[in-house]
């Protein structure tokens, strides 16, 4: 049995279809944040950088909870609330690779914001 499909039918048939596509890929080679990795391989931290915010695993941590998770922090010359800032390495790109950088920021020794920054 064929069925017979209107020229906007399959318009918008390929465009459903490269939606689910493409947010299955990128569901499943965005990499979930694992502590150990983040500690043992900080080149390829920008891959964990998005489950980290979106999960939200930071929020309402202590700074002591989050060296546990994190490890220690690089240096960092950001003026204003105190945070901590962490480098996530470069990922591939065709130009020229900006600085990523995770800032955790905190309030009352708690965290507070979890921000992806580019240099």
């Amino acid at each position: 049995m064929y069925i017979k499909l209107k020229r906007n039918d399959k318009i918008g048939l390929f465009f459903f279809l490269a939606f689910v596509l493409s947010t299955s890929l990128i569901w499943l080679f965005e990499e979930r944040f694992n502590p150990e990795q983040w500690q043992s391989q900080p080149l390829t931290r920008y891959k964990m950088v998005d489950d980290i915010i979106e999960s939200e695993i930071l929020l309402g941590k202590t700074k002591n909870a989050v060296f546990l998770l994190l490890g220690e922090a690089i240096p960092s010359t950001l003026e204003g609330k105190e945070h901590l800032m962490y480098s996530l390495g470069k990922p591939p790109s065709f130009f020229e690779p900006k600085k990523e950088r995770l800032v955790v920021v905190f309030e009352n020794n708690l965290v507070v914001k979890v921000i992806h920054k580019q240099d």
